[in-house]
């Protein structure tokens, strides 16, 4: 028995050993389950429930969308098909790769070619145009580039999750360069000089990055009120919804997106091959021309082509002397670079900077949907230069943007006059005056009936081309004014006495304090108050010194002096004020044999 014992026990370790030795063998042990990138959508915004299921199959989650009810996420291979099984899962796509749309990286013709020089030479350079480069990052600190960012809010680098997106790849740079290099006599001239530029880097050292990091570029797009992206970068394969819903979102939100059609053309030009994202409706897809208007030979092709721009050599800055691809940069000694390229990533960033000449002609919400950024692309649209066949074409588009037709004409003021009475008129107490006057806009559009009239001593005395008024006594100074459409003022004055001629004014006072603001950067908008002077007469008094203290809120904002003009106002600039309500108080008021009678009018101001 005892020997029996014995053969069962080495029997049973042999055993043993042999099934340890298999599970060693075996890949279910000791590895770990293969891990992929995902993005998974959901029928509902998702929170930490959601969070919870992701992290429930041993997923790591790297974005929580809110463009989008979806999150990135890191998960083994083996949950997909449960996920997907889920009722709350909308669906589980591969977070699929996008690169850099150049061919071999190879003057500054195109910016020329469209004819954004002569819009730069009407006075519009897109100042304060909000303009992101989703991309390999920007050299923010390129001397042809450094003006046009807030060193407050660069941008963001979401292959590093950090605040400095530096490009360490040379794509994003070039491209910016495209759009808003300054026009400042070094280097090159972008298609808008004057634009704001905000670098995402989604892009790594390679020109390669991921959609979910694309995703949460254009969510940050939306959060912070960009008024136009550029994506030169995509990929063939179809990403999923979720990524069509972001961009779809984000077009819904206001912003001008605008992409690379790709570089996938054949010679011939026939078939369908335009990339994503540039594929959606959502997006502006732009092909590449050469010096000649022609067709690059490699410049995808496909209904969804909408614009063509100059995408052949394109010289623009670079981000340092080294480079993967030939011909090298074209450096200084100080290590100022620029460099040739060629792509449909050349051409997408000169309709991005054309986008946004259009948006600072004050272009407006003509169709009542709350955003612009569908007029923008109509005007863009319309306004292209046909090439190939006529009308729209899969090669062309509506064909090669012109920057001089869509946004060179920047609008003047509406052209007003007063006809009746005549300028110096004198008129008896309480008698019945007709007033009559015209107002055209530069289109010669007839605004006559939306003047609006006013007078220096009894405020608004009328509206329309005509109309019968009875005045008080004293001198008047009479403005007919209208705004129109584009939000431009145009006015005319002319100055009449009622009643008996008064003897010499002896006081001053502040007649308005009037606010408006313009341009600026991220939500900081210029601020203006202008300050109008009359004396007890109700004339315009000029050549008064003003001085004023303006708060914000509580605090004290500004301080500032200055001189009123032939027309009675001092105008204050206040350059890149913040959100907050204002208000202003004269401080003193010096108006040669004048004395002014100290009163602030009841003023304010929130943006």
């Amino acid at each position: 028995m005892v020997w029996k014992k014995r053969v069962f026990a080495i029997a049973t370790r042999v055993l043993l050993v042999a099934i340890l030795s298999g599970l060693m063998a075996s890949p279910a042990l000791g590895q770990q389950p293969e891990r992929v990138r995902v993005l998974i959508g959901f029928t509902h915004q998702p929170g930490p429930p959601e969070e919870m299921l992701v992290r429930g199959v041993s997923g790591t989650i790297r974005y929580t969308y809110h463009l989008v009810p979806a999150i990135a996420a890191t998960v083994p291979e083996g949950a997909i098909n449960g996920l997907r099984r889920n009722p709350n899962v909308t669906s589980v796509d591969l977070d699929g790769q996008v690169w850099a749309v150049d061919t071999e990286l190879d003057n500054a013709w195109g910016v020329k070619r469209i004819g954004a020089g002569s819009v730069h030479d009407s006075g519009n350079k897109g100042l304060g145009v909000k303009v992101a480069i989703i991309d390999s990052g920007i050299d923010y600190n390129h001397p042809d580039l450094d003006a046009n960012f807030d060193p407050a809010l660069l941008g963001y680098d979401f292959v590093n999750s950090d605040a400095y997106p530096m490009d360490d790849y040379g794509h994003g740079t070039h491209v910016a360069g495209t759009v808003a290099a300054e026009d400042n006599d070094v280097g090159v001239v972008g298609v808008a000089p004057e634009a704001a530029l905000y670098a995402l880097k989604v892009l790594n050292e390679d020109g390669f990055g991921n959609w979910s990091d694309i995703i949460a570029a254009v969510q940050w797009c939306v959060v912070n009120e960009m008024q136009v992206a550029n994506l030169s970068l995509g990929s063939s394969r179809d990403p999923g919804g979720t990524v069509k819903a972001a961009f779809d979102n984000a077009e819904a939100a206001g912003v001008v997106i605008v992409a690379a059609a790709g570089n996938d053309g054949k010679p011939r030009g026939k078939g369908n091959n335009v990339i994503y994202p540039a594929r959606y409706d959502s997006v502006i897809a732009v092909a590449a021309t050469d010096s000649d208007n022609n067709r690059a030979s490699w410049s995808s092709t496909g209904d969804e082509v909408e614009l063509a721009a100059p995408g052949v050599s394109v010289f623009s800055t670079w981000n340092d002397s080294d480079s993967p691809h030939d011909p090298q940069p074209v450096c200084d000694d100080a290590g100022v670079c620029y460099k040739y390229g060629s792509g449909t990533s050349m051409a997408s960033p000169h309709v991005a900077g054309t986008a946004a000449l259009v948006i600072a002609t004050g272009i407006t919400d003509a169709n009542g949907n709350g955003r612009i950024n569908d007029e923008v692309r109509l005007r863009l649209d319309e306004t292209a230069d046909d090439l190939g066949d006529p009308g729209r074409d899969p090669q062309y588009g509506f064909g090669l943007v012109d920057a001089d037709e869509a946004a060179g004409q920047v609008n003047d003021p509406p052209i007003v006059s007063i006809t009746s009475p005549d300028d110096g008129s004198t008129f008896d107490s309480g008698a019945t005056i007709l007033f009559e006057g015209t107002a055209s806009d530069t289109e010669d559009s007839d605004l006559t009936e939306s003047l609006v009239w006013t007078s220096s001593i009894d405020d608004q005395i009328g509206t329309g081309g005509s109309f019968s008024a009875v005045l008080s006594d004293g001198t008047h100074t009479i403005t007919a004014s209208v705004t129109d459409s584009g939000g431009k003022t145009g006015s005319d004055s002319i100055s009449i006495t009622v009643g008996t001629p008064p003897g010499e004014p002896t006081t001053v006072r502040v007649g308005t304090i009037t606010y408006a603001t313009e341009g600026g950067r991220d939500g900081k908008k210029h601020l203006s108050v202008t300050i109008a002077l009359v004396d007890d007469l109700g004339n315009p008094v000029s050549g008064a010194s003003v001085s004023i203290d303006v708060d914000l809120g509580e605090s004290l904002y500004a301080s500032e002096t200055g001189t009123t003009g032939a027309d009675g106002t001092v105008t204050f600039k206040l350059p890149n004020a913040p959100s907050g309500c204002y208000t202003t108080t004269v401080t003193d008021v010096t108006a040669e044999g004048l004395t002014w009678d100290g009163v602030t009018p009841e003023n304010g101001f929130c943006k």
